[in-house]
């Protein structure tokens, strides 16, 4: 008995019926045009479909070989009913929606792969056989269908799509993808696959629905972008405030600020973000994968970052010239405001688009406008006077109101301007 791709065993078979019994029928054109027909029959029903064939040998046949799969009786099929879930088309749909090109590579035929999935192009096992490395990488990303592929095949594909500089994700549950799912860039599992599968993967989705990855395409798209957001405000206020302590200690007859309200400025800093990985991600921003580019932060920080320090220099001037003020008068001006600024900016920098057109988290909100409040209310507390600071006049906060709406102005129009300079996706 012999059992394999239908194709295969009919091409092997020269006759029809079951073994033994009389009346066997010879596999010719017409015989052969009918049970294909059938075949692909129950293909397009999403049943997984095996040829079954066999031969008769003599009692005193030792062992089989390779020569024995020849003239064979075709039997039948044995069809394995395993249809695509009904959310899987709307699933790919949103996932092609999204930016990302979906390939299927199966052992099966191309018919059973149908989910309503435009096919552009299509290679059979047989044709990548054919074909050497450089070949085959010119042909990956005009065909989205690879069928009645060998796992070393699958293995070939993925590596001819990282060659061409594609970020490559790998989705299989069997023992064969095991290669394939150390090589893509993400190999992606199921919990009910076999061990080898889980262990090459490097995400176990709990579900077995493409839907489920998609929300996780998503929710990472939301992640790097909220991971973007505190890179690049981070890198910028800091390298502002850097500029502004380092231009101000060369004028001042006293340090610009004491090194334990440096260390409460940046604790106040680093509780205004933590819920920045709560935040949402803006629609347009989601739609499309994103890649990492230093370049673009570094440009970010030497262009935005510099505005921080003129309206730090601002307060300088202000302090000293206005206010007459001392060394904690001039330490409780500049701690406010550095709070101020490098904390209210966010509600800037988050988004590409108008800051009033996109919501942010509203943990994210509560939390900042928290830390600026603890900012402004300190030097009035017991605290307060202990590390250093003393009440501003009240003149100072009529100030320091106006300075931070051109402050967050300017980063606005500088940060529209950057984007459509800078911006490559």
């Amino acid at each position: 008995m012999v059992k394999g791709a239908p194709e295969d065993i009919l091409r092997l078979s020269v006759s029809y019926g079951l073994n033994g019994e009389a009346g066997l029928r010879p596999l010719n054109e017409a015989a052969l045009k009918g049970i294909t027909g059938q075949f692909e029959g129950l293909s397009k029903e999403g049943f997984r479909v095996l040829g079954i064939a066999s031969r008769q040998v003599g009692m005193g046949h030792p062992h089989a070989v390779v020569d024995d799969e020849t003239e064979l009786v075709f039997a039948g099929f044995a069809a394995f009913l395993d249809p695509p879930k009904e959310s899987a088309k709307a699933a790919l749909a949103e996932l092609a929606a999204d930016g990302i090109a979906v390939k299927i590579i199966t052992g099966d035929n191309e018919l059973v792969t149908q989910l309503g999935l435009p096919v552009v192009g299509v290679l059979t096992g047989a044709q990548i056989q054919q074909m050497d490395d450089p070949a085959l990488a010119a042909r990956v990303e005009q065909v989205n269908l690879f069928c009645r592929v060998a796992p070393t095949q699958k293995n070939r594909v993925i590596l001819a799509l990282k060659q061409r500089g594609h970020v490559v994700g790998y989705l299989g549950d069997g023992i064969n993808d095991a290669p394939s799912l150390h090589s893509a860039d993400v190999g992606i599992s199921v919990d009910s696959a076999v061990d080898v599968a889980k262990a090459a993967a490097d995400m176990i989705l709990l579900e077995r629905d493409l839907v489920v990855l998609h929300a996780g395409v998503q929710e990472g798209r939301r992640t790097f972008g909220n991971i973007m957001k505190y890179i690049m405000m981070g890198t910028s206020s800091n390298f502002g405030n850097m500029f502004s302590m380092a231009g101000a200690s060369l004028v001042l007859p006293f340090l610009p600020m004491l090194p334990v309200q440096i260390l409460l400025n940046n604790l106040l800093y680093d509780v205004s973000e933590l819920p920045i990985p709560m935040d949402r991600a803006d629609d347009d921003y989601l739609s499309h994968p994103r890649h990492w580019d230093m370049n673009f932060i570094r440009n970010f920080m030497l262009i935005i970052g510099p505005v921080s320090s003129i309206f730090d220099f601002l307060t300088f001037y202000i302090m000293l010239t206005v206010f007459h003020a001392g060394e904690r008068l001039f330490h409780t001006g500049w701690f406010i405001e550095s709070m101020a600024t490098q904390v209210l900016v966010i509600f800037v920098i988050r988004t590409r688009r108008n800051p009033f057109r996109s919501y942010p988290n509203p943990w994210l909100t509560a939390c900042s406008l928290a830390v600026v409040a603890v900012a402004v209310l300190l030097p009035f507390t017991p605290a307060g006077v202990r590390l250093g600071f003393v009440a501003p006049p009240a003149f100072f906060f009529i100030i320091l109101a106006a300075m931070l709406l051109f402050y967050l102005l300017a980063v606005e129009g500088m940060k529209q301007w950057f984007f459509r300079r800078f911006a490559t996706e």
